[in-house]
């Protein structure tokens, strides 16, 4: 009876184990944020997919395009449509690494750096972010800036003051263990 009771243990152990190598939010928050002379533009979203692997530092983000909520809804349907063309495009996608994932503890200042993928384009990408090790959760927090131009997003000249050339995009995401 000892042996079978032992070996149960151990493969719930194992599993368990296993469990704590991937933390996932399948509601992180990014947001993005264009300023300009003559308006500023900001948008929201809260269904972003981003998943961790600890034993690498491995980090993978999904952004569904059309789950960013603007002030007005015809910013919303412009973005969707005409710039960054959601029905052809659905996400955006970052697949990347922290650095030094593995020594940190407790609060740091990292780099993330890896590749970052919207409109059908894809740019390499490296930027700083505050992480938060906890035994239950993996926080992370950030921004970066986005050259409008360097995605093939075009921005009609009627509205080109409207919109910044360069847009800030900001993160923040709580993981906690992935459990299959």
């Amino acid at each position: 009876m000892k042996p079978i009771i032992t070996i149960i243990l151990c493969l719930l152990f194992s599993s368990m184990s296993y469990a704590q190598e991937k933390y996932l939010t399948k509601n992180g928050h990014t947001s993005f944020f264009s300023s300009s002379p003559i308006e500023d533009i900001e948008a929201d979203n809260n269904q972003v997919l981003s998943i961790i692997d600890t034993k690498t530092g491995k980090i993978a983000i999904s952004i569904l395009m059309k789950s960013f909520m603007f002030e007005k809804a015809l910013m919303q349907e412009h973005f969707n449509e005409n710039y960054v063309e959601s029905d052809k495009y659905p996400k955006a996608t970052f697949k990347g690494e922290i650095l030094d994932f593995v020594t940190l503890e407790n609060t740091s200042e990292v780099i993330i750096k890896g590749n970052l993928t919207i409109h059908g384009v894809t740019k390499s990408l490296e930027t700083k972010a505050k992480i938060k090790k906890t035994e239950d959760h993996i926080f992370l927090e950030g921004s970066f800036p986005v050259k409008v131009a360097d995605f093939n997003i075009e921005i009609p000249s009627v509205v080109v003051n409207n919109i910044a050339k360069t847009i800030k995009v900001s993160f923040n995401f709580d993981h906690k263990p992935y459990t299959k």
